[in-house]
């Protein structure tokens, strides 16, 4: 005789499976990053995104455009002479201009005559070209129309070009008035300031320069196109800045 009165409640209860856990940002089970890394990751995938300007560091060798560079990307000077750059490297960096941000691929070229053809070779689909001088250095100085003349060969014809005489800092070892720059730079139609290296005076707002009219160019509204302009701009931000020591010769 089967024994009815075993209650039928024990099977009803069935096994519910275990919840699905919900996926991580990081991979890890059920672990959520704090919210700044989040951020952090989210703000470097915007600056990946970014649209890239070739920007080209030019001039004879020993002008400074290494330091420069490294002043401007690290906020620091490297003591020491840097050995001769040989070929070309790169570095990226983000400058924020009015709440947006301009990807700049800075490249900093050999000034010796053995690596010109190489460096021609970047002109061509460069965005903005930095040409420096050696304010201590006349021969540096008397060289920039020559620069100038590659510049006009094998370069864009809208590419921006600023002029810049470095290491404005040594004081009696200058050999170049900033008078000789700002007239070249007249002649040219080129923006112009001094800057150094060494004490990092002008040299973010060079790059900063450089960044705005980028953008400005990159902006689909004609008419904040033709407010901006780097020649003035860079007048009005060097009369509010720290100037160089000036000229004793």
């Amino acid at each position: 005789m089967t024994d009815d009165s075993m209650s039928d409640d024990v099977f009803e209860d069935e096994v519910k499976p275990a919840p699905t856990p919900s996926p991580s940002n990081t991979g890890y089970r059920d672990y959520e990053p704090p919210p700044d890394l989040l951020n952090h990751y989210s703000a470097k995938k915007v600056e990946e995104d970014l649209p890239i300007h070739k920007t080209i560091l030019l001039g004879d060798s020993g002008v400074g455009k290494t330091s420069l560079l490294v002043q401007f990307e690290t906020g620091k000077f490297q003591s020491g002479n840097f050995s001769a750059t040989v070929g070309i490297g790169f570095t990226n960096k983000v400058v924020a201009v009015d709440g947006s941000k301009v990807k700049l691929q800075i490249w900093d070229t050999a000034g010796q005559e053995r690596f010109r053809s190489v460096t021609h070779a970047y002109y061509r689909d460069a965005h903005a070209l930095l040409l420096l001088y050696d304010v201590t250095n006349k021969t540096s100085f008397d060289n920039i129309r020559a620069w100038l003349g590659e510049i006009r060969e094998y370069a864009q014809d809208d590419v921006v070009i600023m002029l810049l005489g470095n290491k404005c800092d040594s004081g009696s070892d200058r050999e170049v008035r900033r008078e000789e720059g700002e007239r070249l730079a007249r002649e040219y139609r080129v923006a112009f300031m001094e800057t150094s290296a060494k004490t990092g005076v002008n040299v973010e707002l060079a790059f900063t320069a450089i960044a705005r009219e980028l953008r400005a160019r990159s902006c689909q509204d004609q008419q904040q196109q033709d407010r901006f302009c780097v020649q003035e701009y860079v007048r009005d931000q060097t009369q509010k800045t720290t100037s160089c020591p000036p000229c004793n010769t």
